[in-house]
């Protein structure tokens, strides 16, 4: 069988192992046997995404991570972060679908509800949450972007807390369906997909993950032979997809 190949990317460096943890949301039961997908990190770059100084570094990296894919054989790419980072960029760059985790998840949530909230881990995550949501037409849509003030880690995820920020994620989504009249709930993060089931089972209004509506949007991309329009995101006159591999890899 002649495989498709997806390359998600995330937005900062990663050991293996942690890169594992984020291909685990994606349960066999959702994949399907024709398409492959290869989970990467940065080279080097951001590590908490809790600025517009880390928001850049990851948009560097991230076009690095992906400038290549598809001389490398890849059929679609994704960021597969709710900061979409380096998106635009790898439009630009490349030819073949090019899907970021946070539009995916925000136009999904704005087709099946009349608003939405975002339930985030901290505080500085809320900015690019704003941001892509003026960005892509959907701040009307956005009821609230709450947080649970629990600083995120990359590489262990939930790991070891889950009893306790399961039940923050539950009280700060219910309180965005009844204070802030939210009909949808999207997790944050694709560092939080390990609450999703819980909150799922928990909430009575659909929860939209953002790895696996990426995933689907890529699915459905590649399926319908479509891809982001040159004519909004042209390719460059000329290319330097070597300015950053001078910088050594941290992983």
């Amino acid at each position: 069988m002649n495989k498709k190949r997806i390359k998600m990317i995330l937005p900062v460096a990663l050991p293996a192992a942690a890169l594992d943890n984020f291909a685990a949301q994606s349960p066999e039961t959702l994949r399907r046997p024709d398409i492959a997908i290869d989970f990467v990190g940065c080279r080097a770059g951001a590590t908490t995404m809790d600025s517009a100084y880390e928001s850049t570094l990851a948009d560097a990296f991230v076009l690095d991570a992906g400038a290549t894919a598809e001389a490398e054989g890849y059929d679609a790419v994704c960021s597969f972060s709710m900061s979409d980072s380096g998106v635009a960029a790898l439009r630009s760059r490349l030819s073949i679908p090019v899907i970021g985790a946070g539009q995916a998840a925000l136009a999904l949530a704005a087709q099946i509800g009349h608003r939405f909230s975002v339930i985030t881990m901290w505080e500085p995550w809320r900015q690019h949450v704003l941001e892509n949501a003026a960005k892509y037409g959907l701040t009307a849509k956005l009821a609230s972007v709450r947080h649970i003030n629990v600083r995120p880690n990359a590489q262990e995820l939930l790991a070891g807390k889950e009893h306790f920020i399961f039940g923050a994620l539950e009280t700060a989504a219910k309180e965005a369906i009844t204070v802030d009249r939210a009909d949808v709930i999207v997790l944050g993060s694709t560092t939080m997909y390990q609450a999703y089931a819980h909150l799922a089972a928990a909430l009575p209004c659909p929860v939209v993950s953002p790895g696996l509506a990426a995933y689907k949007a890529c699915e459905t991309l590649l399926d319908l032979g479509l891809a982001h329009s040159k004519l909004a995101y042209p390719t460059p006159e000329s290319t330097c997809d070597s300015v950053f591999h001078s910088v050594p890899r941290i992983f």
